[in-house]
């Protein structure tokens, strides 16, 4: 599967979260460290749900950028 994930700059690292899991985040003190985490929290959030019988729900979330004139 392929989740969309969010990544932010905070004032001291980088926070990222899935819209298609919420409560699914993480965080890092650089971008390639909070994907990392991030692969790691969403194979986590899954198995729990797994656990829990609780259904998966199917990446929906698509990311796009739109450029504007200035």
């Amino acid at each position: 599967m392929r989740y969309a994930i969010v990544i932010e700059k905070a004032e001291g690292n980088f926070s990222a979260y899935v819209p298609d899991l919420p409560g699914c985040v993480a965080t890092g003190a650089t971008v390639e460290e909070v994907e990392s985490q991030m692969r790691e929290a969403i194979e986590f959030h899954l198995n729990g749900m797994r656990e829990d019988g609780t259904p998966i729900p199917p990446p929906a979330s698509r990311v796009e950028y739109v450029n504007i004139a200035a």
